[in-house]
């Protein structure tokens, strides 16, 4: 399957209840991936369903328009489809404050952090992330899966 058929085969998808599951933004970046497996994977995470937050689409947007070149209109296309699978969160100040406070315990970087506070506020148990420590534990609530291993 090409890029353009697995784009368009996420409008498809039939979302399902995972609300304990939340994607960082590297998920959604693997669907356009030139890596088959890893496109594949990340497909058929993306179709699970979960948790995204407004964060997460803004920086697939930045990504995929300042490094994939991708037209707003392919980009929109793309994240309307993830969006029929995925709940999507709001970044609030009780995030950040809450993103802050993960950085410093953690020593995560702050956009890191953010979406970790992101996924507990959600009261996601699982968080999906090819950037984090895979099997890291956060608040007790919290464990850092990367589906790319």
């Amino acid at each position: 399957m090409d890029d353009s058929q697995r784009i368009l085969s996420l409008t498809g998808w039939m979302q399902m209840s995972a609300r304990d599951r939340f994607l960082d933004t590297n998920v959604l970046l693997y669907l356009l991936s030139a890596d088959q497996k890893k496109a594949d994977r990340a497909e058929s995470e993306v179709a699970i369903g979960g948790v995204i937050s407004v964060q997460v689409l803004n920086e697939f947007a930045s990504v995929a328009r300042r490094k994939l070149r991708m037209a707003y209109a392919d980009i929109r296309e793309v994240l309307f489809a993830v969006r029929a699978n995925c709940s999507v969160v709001p970044v609030t100040e009780e995030t950040h404050d809450l993103g802050l406070q993960i950085a410093d315990r953690h020593g995560l970087a702050v956009h890191d952090s953010m979406i970790v506070a992101s996924a507990l506020l959600a009261g996601c148990t699982r968080l999906l992330s090819e950037d984090l420590h895979d099997g890291q534990d956060i608040e007790g609530r919290l464990t850092i899966r990367n589906p790319f291993r």
